[in-house]
């Protein structure tokens, strides 16, 4: 037996020690041919004519790798499958698995297949309806078979891994081409929102791994043979035929329309749910983003090997046709040949949506966004529209646990079906839930009141200070938002000094300067810049010249700019403000609850305990709900006689909801996981700031961050209309952000607290992109300017 495929004296030896290894264990003798593809695998074809296929195993390939491989082919044969597979052939004596030690003391470890002989399906194109249609009749009945084999190796991974793709996912900034990457961002995208997300839920079994179109041997009509069981592992089933369709229709004019044809035939015999309907597609294009990225890596490693390469191009052309289709209408496509309709609940069409709210909607409630987005359903960090394209939510501080998070869907479900009713009676929940929220603060804070929402709080809060003071005058900081009612706007400058405001407060209301170290008067004072913004508030106070009612602030001003108050600050402030006779309100609505990472209370951060705290928004993840916590001789001095009752507040659904968002919390570590992911997001954007001039400052603590662009560092002019643009551009590319601040130049990242390192990550090379694009468009402009005024 020789080696043909590679002369040189080491291959020569290996060649002959691979022939004493089949002689010695299977006695046969004959010619040896390296075959092309990424395992060491040998045609062997004896005097006779005879051919076999000797797979060595490599290192990695463990002997339960090769039972399965061997339990995989024998229980397809067992069940009557009519393609032919790479049967083993078993040793002289009767192992799957023959082994022999060379000269130079390397183990050889192979496995001798019968050859199967055919045609690839990439060499018999274009393929015909019928094809199409046996080929999924035999993937299911693959599928249906291989479900039944259990062996403790299937629950290995691999890099060909469909169920575990996100492997690949940092791997992208390998791809030179800039359109390329935006191509494997959105695909990467799509298989985290939607294919990950229904994992849990989908039926799991031993499939075959790599059904290429290789590996499929045809004739016109019928799959004629199925090889190459090597990548055989545990994946959620749907993976096979995704894998499948992924390549089969590389090559056809009509993918989605041939794939339909497969779906069809396939669900007749294995029937498949609407969730697995629903991931078909993102899998399809992830399996080929996988074949793309490792096409870069081994371009790194050895350009020249043209049989690494073969399907890359074929597959980059797919993979530009397919991002222009969104998810619901290519599995709308795909399942046209079946009885099931995916996303078939989406409601009216956006046209007629926008038709209807421009009839019955007051103008002054706006949409996010210049092309407004329909939202249909949430999941965790995940936004999905109309058309089931998944945003990555990094703006909403609502849904604090995410979206739709199911402990507490069903925390609120379980105590509607059991009562609802109000403060006025007795039951377990209002206390219990009480108990459990003044656990989280410090001890001074211990008497509750519960009302539905944030503005509804902090008007509490202001008419309690009012009430116990016995004083009007209240101060307030520059840039602040405190609630929509009539009294809040009254207190809120982002309001009445904003579009369609007073232009100035009440009498009764004081606006201090906001503790800015970026803008502010004080920037660059180092340690004593809290103080010195802290007097600023004393100076405030002795303008006024009487006694105060209170101060309230943002323990960080959210819609100010995203701004971290500097050290100092709030002991300084405090200390004048009840010298005046006042309290200290903390506006907690946006900052609560651990999203700052270090603390559960973003006040904390200051050494300070205010005299009045108020929460809402991530209080109820979602469900209408808030709270004004105070000392009890606070709220003694509060019960003047006037009953102070809202209907709503503290029933006992909102407080089960109340319970499961603390729980949930607590039990997923989402503080610490705020410090984490937040530290990691700050970290990447002060790089990015580094390397893009647009971006003047990055600020925030946990998962409480702002990106301030400006157009010159020096000068800080704000970057108002490259914000709005950016936060537009990021909104195409799948990520949901807003612009505030005095200027409307700084982009806010609040979002729920269970986003991942994934996530960070995608967004952080999302947004350089958009940045080197956008700087790269600047300065051909004003390279044309400068041209044309020449």
């Amino acid at each position: 037996m020789q080696e043909i495929s590679s002369p040189n004296a080491r291959t020569k030896e290996m060649a002959d020690a691979i022939a004493t290894l089949i002689k010695n264990e299977y006695g046969i003798c004959g010619t040896l041919t390296r075959l092309a593809g990424e395992n060491e695998n040998y045609l062997v074809k004896t005097q006779e004519n005879t051919r076999f296929v000797l797979k060595l195993a490599d290192e990695d390939t463990t002997s339960g790798m090769i039972e399965i491989e061997y339990l995989a082919v024998e229980r397809l044969i067992d069940a009557g499958l009519e393609a032919r597979l790479p049967r083993v052939i078993p040793t002289k004596t009767g192992e799957i698995e023959a082994r022999f030690l060379t000269d130079r003391g390397r183990q050889l470890r192979g496995r001798l297949l019968e050859f199967v002989p055919g045609q690839a399906w990439c060499d018999l194109l274009p393929a015909t309806e019928k094809r199409f249609e046996d080929l999924g009749r035999t993937i299911a009945q693959v599928n249906i078979a291989m479900e039944t084999i259990i062996h403790p190796d299937t629950r290995r991974t691999h890099h060909w891994d469909l169920a575990r793709a996100q492997q690949h996912r940092t791997s992208i900034s390998l791809v030179e081409d800039p359109q390329h990457r935006r191509i494997l961002e959105q695909v990467f995208h799509s298989y985290a929102a939607i294919a990950m997300q229904r994992f849990p839920d989908l039926p799991r079994s031993l499939i075959h791994g790599d059904i290429n179109d290789d590996n499929l041997l045809v004739d016109d009509t019928l799959i004629q043979g199925i090889l190459d069981f090597g990548d055989c592992l545990e994946n959620p089933t749907i993976c096979d035929l995704a894998i499948a369709l992924a390549y089969v229709t590389l090559d056809e004019q009509d993918p989605l329309e041939a794939a339909s044809i497969v779906v069809g035939a396939y669900h007749r015999v294995r029937a498949l749910s609407m969730k697995e309907l629903e991931v078909l597609f993102p899998l399809m294009c992830t399996r080929l983003a996988v074949s793309v990225i490792i096409s870069a890596k081994r371009r790194r490693i050895d350009p020249a090997r043209a049989s690494w390469f073969v399907s890359e191009e074929r597959a980059w052309r797919k993979l530009a046709f397919f991002a222009g289709i969104p998810p619901a209408q290519a599995a709308i496509r795909l399942a046209s040949k079946i009885e099931l309709t995916p996303y078939d609940d989406r409601g009216k069409p956006i046209p007629e949506l926008v038709e209807h709210r421009q009839k019955c909607i007051a103008p002054s409630v706006t949409a996010s966004y210049a092309t407004p987005l329909k939202i249909i359903q949430g999941k965790g960090q995940y936004l999905y529209d109309f058309h089931g394209r998944p945003f990555l939510d990094l703006y909403n501080n609502v849904c604090h646990v995410g979206h739709c998070h199911p402990r507490v869907v069903v925390a609120g479900q379980h105590q509607m079906a059991k009562l609802n009713t109000n403060t006025r009676y007795l039951y377990d929940g209002l206390t219990d839930y009480a108990q459990k929220l003044c656990h989280t603060l410090p001890r001074e804070l211990n008497t509750c009141f519960f009302v539905n929402s944030g503005s509804e709080a902090n008007e509490l809060a202001v008419r309690i200070a009012k009430t116990v003071t016995g004083n009007q005058d209240m101060l307030v900081v520059e840039g602040a938002y405190h609630g929509h009612t009539e009294a809040m706007i009254n207190i809120s400058p982002y309001k009445f000094m904003g579009r369609g405001g007073k232009g100035r407060p009440e009498p009764w209301v004081h606006v201090v300067p906001v503790a800015d170290g970026y803008r502010g008067a004080y920037k660059g004072q180092g340690e004593e810049t809290g103080r010195a913004y802290g007097d600023e508030v004393g100076k405030i106070i002795q303008k006024i010249d009487r006694p105060i009612a209170g101060f309230i602030t943002e323990s960080l001003l959210s819609c100010g700019g995203q701004v971290i108050p500097p050290k100092n600050y709030f002991k300084t402030a405090f200390a004048h403000v009840r010298n005046a006779g006042g309290l200290c309100i903390t506006d907690e609505v946006q900052t609560g609850f651990g999203r700052v990472g270090s603390h559960f209370w973003a006040f904390e951060l200051q050494e300070v305990v205010p005299d009045i705290v108020v929460m809402g928004k991530p209080i109820g993840n979602g469900h209408p709900m808030s709270a004004v916590v105070t000392r009890r001789e606070i709220a003694d001095r509060f019960a003047n006689g006037m009953e102070f009752f809202a209907t709503f507040g503290g029933n006992p659904v909102s407080c089960a909801i109340g319970q499961a968002v603390l729980d949930v919390i607590e039990e997923e570590g989402l503080q610490m996981h705020a410090k984490k992911v937040g530290h990691h997001l700050i970290e990447g954007l002060t790089a990015l700031k580094t390397a893009h001039p647009l971006v003047g400052d990055v600020r925030g603590i946990g998962l409480f961050i702002g990106i301030e662009l400006v157009q010159d560092r020096q000068k800080l002019t704000p970057a108002t209309k490259e914000a709005a643009d950016m936060v537009n551009r990021l909104k195409n590319r799948g990520i949901l952000l807003g612009t505030d601040g005095p200027f409307s130049n700084v982009i806010k990242i609040k979002p729920p607290m269970v986003i991942t390192l994934e996530d960070a990550d995608m967004f952080l090379r999302v947004l350089d992109d958009e940045l080197t694009d956008m700087e790269q468009n600047r300065m051909q402009n004003s390279f044309a300017i400068s041209f044309n005024s020449y």
